[in-house]
């Protein structure tokens, strides 16, 4: 690659190299990027960092090991979405089977369609072939799945009296969803780490208020000031069935979990502190406190202006989308936290090249500690698998210099 990329600032984080041996970027975690046509211009200083977990237990998975901020020799890879209709094999399976939710609520079929992707592809990361919506029916909520519309909700809970339709969660409904992660679990094995996930409340409140998807939001968001306390009482009763929804999926072999927000985007910064965050920051407490060793990822799309108010949630990673620059999330949230993320999904239509170039590009800014690689959004319909093969034949072309103790971070290397 031939080029050098000096760095200093607050607190040194990294020397890395890609492209050759004697290639190296230094990077740092509370660094200032200066972007030239050369590239990033830092300054650093060595520092140590002491982590209770540092080398974590052999048997963790990469991808939980980097969750949790502990040493790993590459940066682990996974892609959301990356099961799906990008996929020859999933399209076929899905004329056989039209349903979504006979797809998502089968536990064969649910087996089947999640490991469609790692034995193509072969990612750190499996995840559950599943919906943020799925749970709806276990706690008094029935919907549909139209194929235009998406999903619908034919009674939106909007008054006091709509509330009375929701109960405590039952899990008898979700059986298939246990009972997939536990054969997931035993499938992958060690190889990769079992992927469970969840919707926040806000965002699942978006669908049971709204009736389905929406592009203004407007009903819920007149609710926060007509009907707060029915609001409230809604977000309250999904924040305790989310929470043990995910100590289920724990329970039943996921290795990790991520709470995705996907519309707290569309709120204001301050909205969002007010109607999203207390509600995740009670599912966080709640299963930390009975699954300690399970990291929790965040990922929320539209999340520049959140990043700050994110990291106060307790979670263990941060997902960035691709419109926050990785050296600035970096900088921002800093060295205490993992972050995912974040190529954009359209690097994948681009020249094997550019997609390497950007990879790579992503990784030298997150830094060599408490980063999964990943996209910034789920991967777009149409996308070459072709593509997605090549983005982790690089994850796994790069690696970290070992030549550090496992509780110090400082000058390490990355070499492709």
């Amino acid at each position: 690659m031939g080029f050098s990329l000096l760095t200093s600032a607050c607190c040194s984080y990294c020397n890395l190299g890609l492209g050759s041996k004697s290639s190296s970027l230094f990077l740092s975690l509370d660094f200032l990027p200066n972007t030239n046509s050369n590239g990033l211009l830092l300054t650093t200083k060595s520092r140590k960092f002491n982590s209770p977990r540092a080398c974590g237990p052999p048997s963790d998975p990469l991808l939980v090991k980097a969750a949790r901020g502990d040493r790993v020799n590459r940066p682990p890879a996974w892609m959301m979405r990356q099961a799906g209709r990008y996929m020859a094999v999933y399209r076929k399976l899905a004329e056989k089977y039209p349903s979504f939710r006979e797809r998502s609520e089968t536990t064969d079929l649910i087996v089947e369609i999640s490991l469609q992707p790692w034995e193509a592809f072969r990612p750190d990361g499996v995840i559950i072939f599943s919906d943020i919506l799925t749970p709806l029916p276990a706690f008094g909520v029935p919907f549909d799945i139209e194929e235009v519309r998406g999903p619908v909700i034919q009674s939106p809970i909007r008054s006091e009296e709509d509330l009375k339709t929701l109960h405590p969660i039952d899990f008898e409904k979700l059986q298939f969803v246990g009972e997939s992660l536990r054969i997931l679990r035993k499938e992958v094995g060690k190889q990769a780490a079992v992927l469970g996930f969840v919707g926040a409340p806000w965002t699942i409140a978006t669908y049971i208020v709204e009736g389905g998807t929406t592009r203004t939001y407007t009903t819920i968001k007149s609710m926060c000031h007509t009907e707060p306390h029915v609001l409230r009482a809604l977000l309250s009763h999904l924040a305790k069935a989310i929470a043990e929804y995910i100590i289920f999926q724990v329970d039943a072999g996921a290795h990790c979990i991520q709470i995705f927000d996907s519309w707290g985007g569309q709120l204001p910064p301050d909205m969002w502190e007010r109607w999203s965050k207390p509600y995740i920051d009670e599912i966080v407490s709640v299963v930390k406190k009975k699954c300690p060793q399970t990291p929790i990822v965040l990922y929320i799309n539209g999340n520049g202006g959140l990043l700050e108010r994110m990291k106060g949630t307790g979670v263990d990673v941060i997902g960035l989308d691709w419109t926050v620059d990785m050296a600035d999330g970096r900088k921002r949230l800093g060295s205490d936290i993992s972050i995912q993320g974040n190529v954009d999904p359209a690097y994948l239509f681009s020249p094997l090249t550019a997609l390497e170039d950007e990879i790579k590009r992503v990784v030298q800014c997150a830094g060599p500690k408490g980063h999964i690689l990943n996209l910034g959004h789920g991967v777009l319909v149409g996308t070459p698998e072709e593509a997605v093969a090549h983005f982790f034949d690089v994850a796994r072309s790069l690696k970290y210099d070992a030549q550090i103790d496992c509780n110090l971070v400082g000058a390490s290397n990355l070499v492709a």
